[in-house]
C-alpha cells in the first residue's frame, strides 16, 4: 500500500456473502484446484482397491483353487496402498497453495480494520484468531477432499462388483449424510453461543478478581454475585445446547457409517441367489468398514468442529468492530452561559531538556467547567508531567496551557488550581491550621467539619482527640493520615480545579473513592485525577490514557473497547492492589523530579518563596508557619530530606 492510498473497506464474511467470497476465492485458483483434484484422484487408487482386489483375490483366486491369483490381487491391493500414499503426500502441496492466500487475506482484512478504526485487539486477532482460521480451513479441505475421492472409489468399486449393491448401501448412507448436513447450522450457532457464553464468563471473573477490594469496599458483592452468576449459569445451558446436537451428529454417523452394514447382511441370501459372488459380499463389506466409514468419521468430527470453527473466527475477523461510538462532549447545565474552560491545552508540547524526546506532544485538550478527568498510563510515561504543567509548574516548549481562561503561569492563575502531590505536606500546629492553610477568609468550624466528612477524615479528628485544637506532629502521622489532612486543605481551598497526583494512593480504595466523588462533587469545580487504581478511571466522566507522545480520550466504557493499552492498565492497576499486602503501601518517588531551586531537591513546600517552592501549592496570604526540623517522619532536619 503505498503512502497516501485510502485504506479500503471489504465486507464481512459472514452470510451468503461470505459463502459467494468463498467460492469466488477457489475458483480464482482454477490451477491449483486441478492439481489438488488430481492427487486426490491419486489417493482414491487405495480406496478403490480396497474391495475391488479382494473380491477379485477371493472369486478368481482362492475360492477357485487359484492361491496364485489370489496373492497376485493381494499384491496389486499392497502397490494400491503405496500409490495413495504417494498422492496423499502430494495434495499437501496444493492444499498449502489454497490455505496460505486464505490467510495472507485475513492479515489484510485484520491489519485495515486496525488502520481504520483503531482495533485495539488487532495484535490477537493476527497471532491467535488467523492462526485458528488458517489450521481450521486447512483441516476442512483436507477430510472434504478426502471423503469426496474416497466415497467416489468405494461407490465406483460397488458398481464394478455388482450394480445391485449400491441400492443396498446408498439409501442410508444418502439418509446420514443429509441429516448430518442438517445439524451444520444449527452446531455452529451452538458452538458460537457456548464461546460467546464462556468468553463472557472469563472476561467477567477477570474484572472481578482484579477488583475484589473495590467492590468489597462499594458493597458491591450482592450486585457482582447475580450479573456473574447469570453467565456462569449461561455457559452450561449454552453447553447442554452444544452437546445434544453432537447426539445428533453422533447419530448420522451411525446412520450413514454403520446402518448400511445391516441390510447388506440381511439381503446377503437374496444376493447370493441373484448371481452376487461371495467375494463381491465381502468386498462390500470392506469398502462399508475399512474405507466409507473412517472417512465419514473424518467428514463429521472434522467438518462439525473445523467447520463450525472456522463460520466462527472468521465472522468475528471480519465483523464490524463492537461497541458504541466515542460520546459526545459533555453537555453544559440547563440555563448556563457559555464560559471559559475550566482547563485548556492547545498544542502543547514538553520534554526534560532541550534535546529530550517530548514526554507531551502536541496536545490538545479541553475540560469544561465540572468535568471529572481520570489520567492514565504506563509509569514514567508522563501523567505527573501532564498535571506539573496544568498547575504551572513547568513551561511547554511550545503550546498553551490555561486555567479558566488565564495562562497558567499568569498572575491570580495560582487562585484557580490546587495541586495536592503524593508526598502531602503537614506542619506542626493545630489540626485546624493544617485544614484551614489555603484560605485566606475566616473558615467556621462547621463548614470544616463538613469537608472533614465528605473527604472521610473524620476518624482521624477523633484519634487526634475531636478537636480541630488538637496538635498535630507530623512524623506521628502515617503516611495516609497526612494524605488526608491535604485532602481537606485542599477541598477548602477556593481553586475551582483540583489536581490530584496519586494524592490518595495510601489510602484503601474505599477511602480513595470516597474523597474523589466528594471533589467531583464540589459545586463548580473541576477534578483531575492522576490515576494509580482502576477505580479512579471507572469513577470519571472522562478518562485520558497517556502513551508517550500519543494520547486518547473517552468515557471508561468506550476506551475499554477502543484501546488495548487501557484494557491492560485496568487489569495491572486491579491486580497490583489485589496483590498489596496489608497495610500502607510505601512511599513511591515522584515522577519526574521537578526543576527545584534548593540543591538537595525538596519537593516544593506549603508557602511561596520557601526553599524549594515550586509554586504549586497555593497560598492567599503571607506564610505563617515554616516548617521546623523534626516535623519529618525520620525526625532529621529538614535539609538533609
Amino acid at each position: 500500500m503505498t503512502p497516501g492510498t485510502p485504506l479500503r473497506r471489504e465486507p464481512p464474511l459472514g452470510g451468503p456473502a461470505g459463502f459467494r467470497h468463498g467460492v469466488a476465492f477457489v475458483l480464482r485458483r482454477r490451477r491449483v484446484l486441478a492439481g489438488l483434484v488430481g492427487w486426490s484422484a491419486v489417493e482414491a487408487v487405495q480406496a478403490f482397491a480396497t474391495g475391488y482386489a479382494l473380491a477379485r483375490a477371493l472369486d478368481a483366486g482362492f475360492l477357485a483353487g487359484r492361491p496364485g491369483t489370489g496373492l497376485g490381487w493381494l499384491a496389486v491391493a499392497a502397490v494400491a496402498v503405496v500409490v495413495g500414499a504417494y498422492g496423499t503426500g502430494r495434495t499437501y502441496g496444493g492444499v498449502a497453495a489454497l490455505v496460505e492466500p486464505f490467510r495472507d487475506a485475513l492479515v489484510r482484512r485484520v491489519v485495515v480494520r486496525a488502520l481504520s478504526d483503531g482495533d485495539g485487539a488487532a495484535v490477537s486477532r493476527l497471532t491467535h484468531q488467523v492462526e485458528i482460521a488458517r489450521d481450521a480451513f486447512a483441516g476442512l479441505v483436507m477430510v472434504a477432499r478426502s471423503f469426496v475421492f474416497t466415497a467416489a472409489g468405494a461407490l465406483l468399486g460397488l458398481f464394478l462388483l455388482a450394480p445391485v449393491l449400491l441400492a443396498v448401501v446408498v439409501p442410508p448412507l444418502v439418509l446420514g449424510l443429509a441429516l448430518f448436513l442438517a445439524t451444520l447450522r444449527p452446531m455452529a450457532r451452538r458452538q458460537e453461543a457456548f464461546l460467546a457464553a464462556d468468553e463472557a464468563v472469563a472476561q467477567s471473573l477477570g474484572e472481578v478478581c482484579a477488583g475484589l477490594r473495590d467492590i468489597s469496599a462499594g458493597g458491591a458483592e450482592r450486585r457482582v454475585r447475580a450479573d456473574t452468576g447469570a453467565l456462569v449459569d449461561a455457559e452450561p445451558r449454552a453447553a447442554s445446547a452444544l452437546a445434544r446436537w453432537s447426539v445428533v451428529r453422533v447419530g448420522a454417523l451411525a446412520v450413514a457409517g454403520r446402518l448400511p452394514v445391516v441390510p447388506l447382511l440381511v439381503a446377503a441370501p437374496w444376493l447370493l441367489d441373484h448371481g452376487v459372488s461371495a467375494g463381491a459380499l465381502v468386498g462390500a463389506l470392506a469398502y462399508l468398514t475399512q474405507t466409507l466409514l473412517p472417512a465419514l468419521q473424518g467428514l463429521i468430527h472434522g467438518l462439525g468442529a473445523s467447520g463450525a470453527r472456522l463460520a466462527v473466527v472468521v465472522r468475528r475477523l471480519t465483523e464490524p468492530p463492537a461497541g458504541p461510538p466515542p460520546p459526545p462532549p459533555l453537555p453544559l447545565p440547563e440555563g448556563r452561559a457559555p464560559s471559559a474552560p475550566a482547563v485548556e491545552l492547545r498544542g502543547v508540547t514538553f520534554g526534560y531538556g532541550e534535546h529530550a524526546e517530548p514526554v507531551v506532544r502536541e496536545l490538545d485538550l479541553t475540560l469544561a467547567p465540572g468535568t471529572h478527568l481520570a489520567v492514565v498510563g504506563p509509569s514514567g510515561v508522563g501523567k505527573s508531567t501532564l498535571a506539573g504543567l496544568i498547575a504551572g509548574l513547568l513551561v511547554p516548549s511550545a503550546g498553551e496551557v490555561s486555567v479558566g481562561g488565564v495562562a497558567a503561569r499568569a498572575e491570580g492563575a495560582p487562585a484557580r488550581r490546587v495541586l495536592i502531590p503524593q508526598e502531602a505536606y503537614v506542619f506542626s500546629g493545630t489540626l485546624g491550621d493544617n485544614f484551614r492553610y489555603l484560605r485566606a477568609d475566616p473558615v467556621t468550624e462547621h463548614e470544616v467539619m463538613a469537608a472533614v466528612d465528605a473527604i472521610g477524615a473524620d476518624g482521624l479528628v477523633r484519634r487526634l482527640g475531636g478537636d480541630l485544637a488538637a496538635p498535630v506532629v507530623p512524623g506521628e502521622l502515617s503516611a495516609g493520615e497526612r494524605q488526608l489532612i491535604a485532602l481537606v486543605r485542599a477541598y477548602l481551598s477556593p481553586a475551582p480545579v483540583a489536581l490530584l497526583d496519586e494524592a490518595a494512593c495510601h489510602l484503601d480504595p474505599a477511602a480513595e473513592a470516597r474523597a474523589e466523588r466528594a471533589f467531583a462533587a464540589r459545586p463548580g469545580g473541576t477534578l483531575v485525577v492522576i490515576a494509580h487504581r482502576a477505580g479512579s478511571a471507572r469513577r470519571a466522566d472522562r478518562v485520558l490514557v497517556m502513551d508517550g507522545p500519543g494520547t486518547l480520550a473517552g468515557t471508561h466504557r468506550d476506551l475499554s473497547v477502543r484501546s488495548e493499552l487501557y484494557r491492560d492498565l485496568m487489569g495491572e492497576a486491579s491486580a497490583s492492589a489485589k496483590a498489596r499486602p496489608a497495610g500502607p503501601p510505601p512511599p513511591a518517588p515522584s515522577h519526574p523530579p521537578r526543576p527545584l531551586r534548593d540543591a538537595d531537591r525538596v519537593d516544593a513546600v506549603a508557602g511561596p518563596g520557601l526553599a524549594g517552592d515550586g509554586g504549586h501549592v497555593i497560598a492567599h496570604r503571607p506564610v505563617g508557619q515554616v516548617q521546623a526540623p523534626g516535623d519529618l517522619a525520620d525526625g532529621s532536619a529538614l535539609g538533609r530530606e
